[in-house]
């Protein structure tokens, strides 16, 4: 078909052609479009690839065509990049040195001290460091501070162009001279433009030099013997520790007091500290005797030595002590005091071992030779406060407050047992007296009431504030306290030499004995039982917490007449008042009251209203002798003297 017109009849089907679709330059691939080549046109022929060779394809992309219509467009210009971003974390180091003169010295006339230079791309600042050398004796380090440091007087500063080996530069008149920079900065000058001069060396200091020579030309002679300095080289930090007690019993009050004794063989001095206990009663000073060399005798020394104004030197002592000086259970002298050496450490038993061959490191048992100390006893009980309270003063200067136990407290918390007593006295004033004894179960204190009766002379009230009651005859270190268990019907309690006679006792004690009676004995519960069915049989008699007392003619006679004094008050202050008071009675207005309206009228007004008390005011009043009040009657009650 090549050369053939493209017209009917002379195009021919391609018999091995399969595919029949319409190829498509697009796909996609691991998510992304791209751009395929397309094997087939579109009227069958196959498009073949390009046959173009690298060279060409370079020239291709690189080939700017020059438009008809105008110059091609130009690319737009890279982005920019701050300086310091460009140049951050890229700094130039140079090596170098100062002279710094030295005035007043027959042995040197200045010293050659190095230093390093870093220049700081970014900023354009310069910092001078010298570096640290050991015992120098001179203060080193950061000399001049990062910062932009001044040229000369017209403003300008220092430039990386400046500065070149070989160079003197200046800086707040200081001369430093440049010998070398390290393989980074090198590299950068050179790339731009700057011709590096050639390195030079670092200058020795003489006088550094001179000690040198000095010290290769001296020579050291160690002595046959043990010296100091081999002695500080190879006992430093060995301490021989022996475990001591001072020995005090010839004193009056001396004890053997435990003390630690280190011996420092680097300079052979001794210290002994002080081995304290708790509660030991002494003051917290750890030393007894300082670190230093102590000798054998300080007496020793010529009786023509003035000690008054002068000390001891190593030329009036002969003899200090040493290791030889020290064995277990030996006991030596220290300025006085004797020490008996019982134990010793490890150390201490292996250096003996190695240079004196001892092998015998037995402790002695110092506890059988302590002194037999008084035991401190407890003095007896004053009464004054609690028991608990006043033994805490006899343990300790600063008392502190008895343990309670709260679990006890927290279980038993707001639970009384309630007994009534009476005194048991020899006074014949005392007979009668009630009292209520009140057993609080949480701590197991005791309070004390005394009911008040009226006339009889006594004021009632507390007898005994909350308190713990031991029991007669018990120690003050042990004390016995009285328990619920020792309270029953018939008990006799001795509080503070007072005896009180257990007769009665409410329902929450019989109550509470029998839900535990696994802690009380049967027979304390079966007294309560008993006790409390007379009680229940005499209930009419004990009413509103007061007993009826059979009193005689003169003392109903008074109750009478200071009921109708109080009545009378009421008359003078309001005389209409009398009259309110006993129509609010007579509802029905018949005229007249009865006994029980009189009762109530004297409730209301907080007088007796015992029965034979009410009983003595109607008969004064009525005159028909039928038991009613008349509201004349009445009048003339309250008005009569």
């Amino acid at each position: 078909m090549e050369g053939l017109p493209f017209l009917p009849g002379n195009s021919f089907n391609d018999p091995t052609r399969g595919k029949y679709h319409r190829p498509h330059s697009l796909g996609y691939k691991n998510g992304y479009a791209i751009q395929k080549r397309p094997e087939v046109g579109i009227g069958g022929e196959t498009i073949l690839h390009n046959q173009l060779n690298e060279a060409e394809l370079d020239e291709l992309a690189n080939f700017n065509p020059t438009l008809t219509y105008g110059q091609a467009k130009q690319a737009p210009p890279e982005d920019f990049v701050p300086g310091h971003v460009a140049w951050d974390k890229k700094v130039l180091r140079f090596n170098g040195y100062f002279k710094q003169t030295v005035n007043e010295s027959p042995d040197e006339f200045y010293r050659v001290r190095p230093v390093d230079i870093y220049y700081y791309l970014e900023d354009d600042s310069i910092a001078v460091v010298e570096p640290h050398v050991e015992n120098s004796g001179m203060p080193q380090g950061k000399l001049i501070k990062r910062q932009r440091l001044p040229k000369n007087d017209q403003g300008d500063h220092w430039h990386w162009k400046d500065i070149n080996m070989g160079q003197n530069i200046t800086f707040y008149g200081k001369v430093f001279h440049v010998v070398t920079c390290d393989g980074f900065t090198k590299d950068f000058l050179e790339s731009e433009g700057i011709v590096v001069n050639d390195p030079t060396g670092m200058p020795t200091d003489p006088y550094i030099e001179r000690r040198k020579q000095a010290a290769a030309l001296r020579t050291y002679q160690a002595p046959s013997s043990f010296d100091k300095t081999r002695q500080f080289l190879e006992l430093d930090r060995k301490v021989l520790r022996f475990y001591c007690a001072w020995d005090d019993r010839d004193s009056m009050f001396g004890e053997m007091r435990p003390f630690i004794l280190h011996y420092y063989l680097v300079d052979d001095t001794l210290e002994l500290r002080e081995m304290h206990s708790p509660n030991d009663g002494r003051d917290p000073f750890p030393v007894l005797i300082g670190r230093h060399k102590v000798p054998k005798d300080r007496y020793s020394a010529p009786s023509s030595f003035p000690a008054v104004v002068m000390e001891l030197s190593d030329h009036e002592v002969r003899e200090y002590f040493t290791p030889k000086d020290f064995a277990m259970g030996k006991t030596v002298s220290i300025y006085g005091r004797r020490f008996i050496l019982y134990d010793c450490d490890n150390f201490t038993k292996a250096f003996y071992y190695h240079n004196f061959g001892l092998t015998d490191f037995n402790s002695v048992d110092i506890k059988g030779m302590t002194k037999n100390l008084p035991k401190m006893e407890i003095p007896p009980y004053n009464n004054f406060g609690s028991m608990e309270d006043s033994l805490q003063s006899c343990l300790s200067l600063v008392p502190q407050p008895p343990k309670k136990d709260f679990i006890k407290m927290l279980e038993n918390d707001h639970k009384v047992l309630r007994f009534e007593a009476i005194m048991d006295s020899v006074r014949p004033e005392d007979k009668g007296r009630r009292f209520i004894l009140a057993y609080r179960l949480a701590d197991d204190m005791m309070t004390i009431y005394e009911s008040p009766v009226r006339n009889s002379g006594i004021i009632g009230g507390k007898f005994l504030e909350r308190t713990r009651v031991a029991k007669p005859g018990t120690t003050p270190d042990k004390p016995e306290f009285y328990g619920p268990q020792d309270f029953h019907i018939g008990a006799v309690i001795e509080v503070f030499k007072h005896r009180f006679i257990i007769v009665s006792a409410d329902a929450y004690v019989l109550h509470y004995m029998q839900e535990h009676s696994s802690q009380f004995p049967e027979k304390t519960i079966q007294s309560l039982r008993d006790a409390l069915g007379r009680s229940q049989a005499q209930k009419e008699v004990i009413k509103g917490g007061l007993m009826k007392v059979k009193r005689s003619e003169g003392d109903l006679e008074n109750l009478v007449r200071q009921v109708r004094a109080q009545l009378k008050k009421i008359a003078i202050t309001d005389k209409s008042r009398v009259d309110e008071m006993f129509l609010r009675y007579d509802t029905d207005r018949t005229g007249y009251i009865d006994c029980n309206n009189m009762r109530d009228l004297c409730r209301r007004l907080q007088l007796p209203v015992d029965d034979d008390v009410i009983e003595a005011l109607v008969s004064q009043c009525t005159v028909d002798g039928q038991g009613r009040i008349s509201l004349e009657d009445f009048r003339r009650f309250v008005e009569s003297s």
